[in-house]
Order: C-alpha cells, then structure tokens, then sequence
C-alpha cells in the first residue's frame, strides 16, 4: 500500500500507531537537530519529523526533498509538543522511520498555499499547479457535492435525468453559436446547444412529465467574471404546472442547497414583479442584502433653472446612510467613478444632510434650504446621510444609479457575503426592442408563453403595446446575481407561429428554425415550464465569491483561451480540406 491513511486522518488517539502516508511536500523547516516537513494531500496536512539524532542519514535525505517532491513516509504518530489548533492534525505528528521519493518536482513557478503570489494567468497556464492549492480543493469538492444534493433533491421529486445531444442545430435568437464542422455533410455545421431548450420541451411531449440534467452549455459571448464560454447548468422541465407549481418546487431546492451544504435556512423567498425591481433599485436582480432604494425626485427637482434637471427624463436619488462626512475629495472621486465608461453618466449632484440638521448641495445656488430638505424628506434621509443623485433618460439613470447603489454598498461594508437574500423576480417583458437591428427580441427566449391577459396584445401594430406585453416568466435572484431562469412555455403552434412573427421571422424562416418543434405540438403538448440555475453561479455564490473560475477545473481566460493546453489552435491543412473549410493564415 502506498498509504494506511490520508493526511487528516489522524489524531490523539492514534499516538503509538504506526502507519504510512503518502502526498506532496508543502513546506519544510530545517531547525538543526530536526528537520520537519509538511506532507499535503487533498484532504490534509500532515506534518513529519525526521531526527538527526534517531537516523542521521535519513535526516540529511529528507533535508534535500524540494517543494512540490511527492513522497511515501512511514513513522509513528506522537503527540507535538507544540499544537497547531488551526489544523485537524495539530495535535499530533510522525515520527519516521523511512521514506521513499515517488516522485521529484521542479521547483513551482508560485507557491501552492491559499494567498498564493501567482498572477491569473500564470495560475491559469499551470493550472495543474493551482489545482493543488486547498481552497481550490474546497472549491471543487463543494461542487462536486452540491452536484450530488441536487440529483438526490430531484430524484426524490419524481425527476429523471435524461441527456440531450451537443450536437444540434444553430439558432438564430440568443448569443452566438459556437459550430462544429460536419466531415461527412460537406459545407454544413453542427452548433453546440447554448441550453437544451427545444429538447426537454420536446421530452415534455413525450411524457416525461420531469425531466433535470446538471449539463454543460456553450455560448459565444465576450466574457466576465461570472461568464465563461462553456458553463454548467442545472437543467429541468415540468408539464401539468402552473407558475406557481414551478416556484414552489425550485424553491424547495434551492432552501434543501443551502440547508444541507451551509446549515442556512433561508425562510421563504420574497417576491417582485420587474417593474416594481426596477422602479425601486433599476435593475432585475437587486441586491436585497441592503437598502438604499431608489427616490423619485423628478417632480420634485425641475423648474428651478437648473438645466440638468429640467431637461433630465428622471432625477433620482439613493440616500447613503451616515455619509453626510464624506470629504470633498471622497465626492470627486465618486463622481469620477460614476463618469467612467463603463457607467457613463455626465456628473453627480450630493446633498449632505449635516449632524446639526443643516443642509450643504452641490446645486445650492439653484435650490433653497427648504427645497433640498424636501428631497430629504422624499427619501426619509436622517441626519448625517448623504443623497447622490444622477438625472437623464429614464432607462440610463435607472441603470447607472443601480451601479452606484452597488458600489456604495460596498464601500459601506453592507454586502457581506455569507449573508444570503434570494428574490423571485417575475412578471417581465415578453419582447424587448433593438434600435440597431430595428425589431423585437425575446427577453428570456422565444419559447416563453405571455401572460394569458396580454395574448390579445400580440395583435397591436402599435410598439408600445406590444412592449408591455408580460411574460409568464421568472428569475431567481441572489445577493444581486441571477442565478436562475425560466417560464411557462408556449405550448400550443398557433400562439408559438404568433410569437415567432413578433420576433420579426416569416413562417418559411420558423419551419426551416423550428419546424421539429412546431411539428411535435401538433401531437399533444401539454403545458409545461421549467427552469435552468447556472451551476457555477450558485457555487460561488454559496460560498460568498465573485468569481466563477476558482469553482471549475479547467475555465478560460478573458480572452476564452485555455492557456493550459494553448487552445484554441490553428488545424493543420488536410483537417481543414476534408471539412470542406479554406485553409487559415496564421499571421491573420
């Protein structure tokens, strides 16, 4: 046997046994007459002591071990004389009496411990490395158990799990394909499914009322923190449901998570139609762990010459508690922030409510006292609060305020991350319209059924009507990321073809789509919704990270390179002619 135990496993009461273990050396420590090591493997850290006066040589042997070097070490476990009560094995240590390297190592370009000095993507490019570092360990061994509560969940719910293929058909709505081409179909492409949309839709045709799959999607997208090109999602499909049917069963499942993998109990979970998220924070996924909602000062603001705000759609407000002492300097800079590109807005206007109750603005010379304390009084400011306001067309404010409640929360240390606030968001916008392309889009996807009271919309040729037609759709928010998605679909061909038009595509351009899918309604569909959690998300979620990466074994760069294994990569010439494809120049 390479080993009796792992490097947790032993403690006090093993003190006199002996055993062997067998792992990577971590660190070591040469104290003269001693010498210790740490001996690491996933589950522990076990440390070694080799004595100069018990085995010289041995001693000397174990001096010359490297970082990363794996060995086999037999001994006897004694208890230290110094504990180490952060770790599991703190009281105890071995005694050895022989070891054998397995293995040497190069010295690692970074050091394998949680506060690593590895930049990303050095990390990235020895990711084998980094694979090694616990809290990557605990990250992954999190998701690998998250995986099995979820299947066990479904599973007691009546859900089976049932693959869809990979490779299918590209579709014209939602982010880019990525295609594979076909060897055997010369000049023609398979796409990777971005979701398994249309197939578990069509698994509800064909009976199985409840169907899941934990699957790998693929999307073509620039990327972000929490995006990557290929994702994970927990996938599932009901038929005879209703809305409700489907919050109260994915409800379930995401309280069990939290239950059983964090002890959490998350109580029942709240809900907000889009319009009232959007009214009171701007965005449809607010961050409920704080206030700071949205005041309305339009009404309030115009018609005292101040062109910003006359001229402005919407003034609106959040109202920073205890900020009143925020220095000049500190107020630039928020208003540098909120210039940048990324939120574009053109200023910022504050008003501090002071300690004594006297008021200080940036637009005093526009204002009177009794005006801004109006606006104070709007948004229930206390003393020693601060308001920030920001004015322009409804939609941008709404957006770049959202940005700036964020980041206020932030600096204000009121977004813990091991506090936990989920939200459905329901009731949204069945279409959405791009100026550029000059017509609608789906919000969520072409497949998601309106509102059973806005289906006589759809006849409207006017946009503003066909704009406020609601879908029978929802999304589950947590600590302001959507970690999941879904609606009651359309189940009927007629209302589906109808739908399709909205979209902007003819009939021979839905057949040629979706043709497979119209066919299979007019067999018997029943109704039917679902839901789809992107597992990544709600990994790192739980375990209060920004990042998805640290939560799979092998992720992209921003670039959506794996710099590990340098892909993607050019292919040599006779692959690409018998695809049918024109050879690639790799200068460009």
């Amino acid at each position: 046997m390479y080993r009796t135990h792992t490097c947790n496993d032993l403690r006090l009461s093993d003190v006199g046994k002996t055993v062997t273990l067998a792992g990577w050396v971590a660190a070591s420590r040469d104290l003269g007459g001693l010498t210790f090591i740490d001996l690491r493997d996933r589950y522990g850290i076990t440390q070694l002591v080799f004595d100069m006066d018990d085995d010289p040589e041995l001693c000397s042997r174990a001096r010359r071990l490297g970082r990363e070097y794996v060995v086999q070490a037999t001994g006897i476990v004694r208890e230290r004389i110094n504990k180490n009560p952060s770790r599991d094995t703190g009281d105890i240590e071995i005694q050895v009496t022989d070891f054998s390297v397995l293995s040497p190592a190069k010295t690692p370009p970074f050091t394998i411990v949680d506060d690593t000095d590895g930049g990303d993507e050095l990390r990235m490019k020895y990711r084998y490395l980094d694979l090694r570092r616990p809290c990557i360990q605990r990250n992954l061994l999190f998701r690998s158990r998250l995986s099995l509560e979820v299947r066990k969940y479904l599973a007691e719910q009546g859900f089976a799990e049932i693959e869809t293929p990979f490779l299918i058909k590209s579709t014209p709505e939602g982010a880019r394909d990525f295609v594979v081409p076909s060897r055997m179909n010369r000049g023609q492409f398979y796409a990777l499914p971005q979701s398994p949309q249309t197939f578990k839709q069509i698994l509800m045709v064909a009976g199985f009322d409840r169907y899941f799959q934990i699957v790998r999607c693929f999307r073509d997208e620039d990327l972000r923190a929490d995006r990557q090109p290929e994702f994970t999602q927990i996938d599932c499909e009901m038929a005879f449901v209703h809305q409700e049917d489907i919050l109260q069963t994915f409800e379930g499942l995401v309280r069990h998570l939290f239950h059983v993998m964090l002890d959490i109990d998350l109580g029942p979970f709240p809900r907000m139609s889009y319009d009232e998220a959007m009214r009171r924070y701007g965005s449809d996924k607010p961050d409920l762990r704080f206030g700071m909602e949205f005041c309305d000062l339009t009404a309030h603001a115009r018609g005292k010459g101040f062109s910003v705000f006359d001229q402005a759609e919407s003034v609106l407000a959040i109202c920073a508690p205890g900020c009143a002492s925020y220095s000049r300097k500190q107020i630039d800079e928020l208003t540098e922030w909120v210039r940048r590109p990324q939120i574009g807005a053109k200023g910022l206007v504050y008003v501090r409510y002071e300690a004594d109750e006297s008021v200080k603005s940036s637009v005093d010379k526009f204002y009177s006292p009794a005006d801004l304390k109006g606006w104070l009084q709007v948004c229930r400011a206390h003393p020693g609060d601060l308001l920030l306001i920001l004015a322009g067309e409804t939609e941008k404010t709404r957006k770049q305020l959202s940005e700036l409640r964020l980041e206020m929360g932030s600096r204000l240390g009121l977004r813990p991350p091991h506090q936990f606030k989920p939200l459905w968001v329901l009731d949204f916008p069945l279409l959405e319209w791009d100026e550029e392309a000059g017509r609608f889009f789906a919000v969520h996807h072409p497949f998601t059924s309106p509102k059973a009271a806005d289906i006589p919309k759809m006849d409207s040729v006017d946009p503003a009507v066909l704009k406020s037609i609601r879908a029978d759709a929802y999304d589950l928010v947590i600590n302001g990321v959507e970690i999941g998605g879904g609606s009651i679909r359309i189940h009927d061909r007629e209302l589906q073809s109808r739908n399709f038009q909205l979209l902007g595509l003819t009939r021979e351009e839905a057949e040629a789509q979706f043709g497979f899918l119209l066919s299979a309604f007019e067999f018997g569909a029943p109704p039917h919704g679902g839901i789809a959690f992107g597992f990544d998300r709600l990994c790192a979620v739980m375990n209060g990270a920004n990042s998805i990466r640290d939560f799979i074994a092998f992720p992209k760069n921003n670039q959506g390179r794996d710099v590990m294994i340098d892909a993607p990569d050019f292919l040599k010439p006779q692959q690409l002619e018998e695809l049918g494809i024109a050879t690639v120049d790799k200068q460009g």
